[in-house]
């Protein structure tokens, strides 16, 4: 895979927010022709070279508040973390995939060629990276992320899957994936992957493709969808918010547990090592992914050292 050259306008909207070592950024991407907002965060410690983490969020890919820098403690956590992070603030409901045609809703998408070529290829160029990347997501953005390792041979050295289903072209993968690009994103998902149960849903299955993610370091998690102890009115005063996060968020959540226990048979089978983090109770919201990001970070650093 040869690197990209960075463009001119890579960084032409930097400014600092939440503090020096958090930037807002824009890219140019040429496959998609437009510029592409990032967040930022730079290593506590800069003296040299450090590893990247590509972290993506869920469905509505950062755009409103519901973002990893909104809903978590990321920069707090990262305080004395040396990693650069880069986060994608758009996106949304494109699965960070590359699209087969261009969707009236959402334009044109190659989501895949920005985020594994010519993304890495500008953060390279641009701060002073090691060359060990790794990848994280959430949700919908899990699938992305296992994905992205696959269709990127030597790009990533870890992936982490929160909460997410990584089947995409058995009927329970379809609909999962449906359920946001036509629900949720109102736009049509023959545009993204052709026709549905086709071979180019199978080509982005990471169970189909498992034994891709052999050499990776591997944390999956999922938690159960029983209430835990982020769902009460204590943490979740309005009682509307509780009720969605309670019936909706426990019902998918218990559907990224089925999706996730599928990977690890397929895992399992083939003989890839991978950590499998299950909790026992815990709902599709942000405080669970947070603490699955807390703990995948001692699997990740390793993959990001010299």
């Amino acid at each position: 895979m040869s690197p990209l050259p960075a463009v001119a306008q890579a960084f032409p909207n930097s400014s600092p927010t939440r503090g020096e070592r958090v930037s807002s950024v824009a890219v140019h991407s040429p496959s998609m022709n437009r510029d592409i907002d990032l967040t930022v965060i730079t290593p506590a410690d800069n003296s040299r070279p450090r590893g990247v983490l590509y972290l993506m969020n869920g469905a509505a890919g950062g755009e409103n508040e519901a973002n990893w820098l909104h809903k978590t403690d990321l920069v707090r956590f990262l305080a004395d973390k040396d990693v650069y992070v880069v986060i994608p603030t758009q996106g949304a409901y494109t699965y960070y995939t590359d699209w087969l045609r261009s969707d009236p809703r959402l334009g044109v998408n190659k989501w895949s060629t920005f985020l594994g070529e010519e993304l890495p290829s500008i953060i390279d160029s641009r701060y002073p990276t090691n060359g060990h990347n790794v990848i994280a997501g959430i949700s919908g953005s899990a699938t992305s992320a296992l994905n992205l390792a696959i269709e990127h041979p030597g790009r990533f050295r870890a992936v982490a899957s929160y909460s997410g289903c990584a089947a995409t072209s058995d009927a329970f993968g379809q609909l999962a994936v449906r359920s946001v690009v036509e629900l949720r994103g109102q736009s049509d998902a023959t545009n993204m992957w052709g026709a549905y149960g086709g071979p180019v849903w199978r080509a982005h299955d990471p169970v189909v493709h498992a034994d891709k993610l052999r050499g990776l370091t591997l944390f999956l998690s999922s938690a159960s969808g029983l209430p835990g102890e982020h769902d009460s009115s204590r943490e979740v005063p309005d009682p509307a918010h509780l009720i969605d996060q309670l019936a909706v968020g426990g019902g998918i959540e218990a559907a990224t547990m089925y999706c996730t226990r599928q990977l690890q048979d397929r895992l399992e089978n083939l003989g890839i090592p991978a950590t499998f983090d299950f909790v026992t109770r815990g709902t599709h919201s942000w405080p669970y992914f947070q603490e699955a990001m807390h703990r995948s970070w001692p699997f990740l650093a390793p993959a990001l050292g010299d």
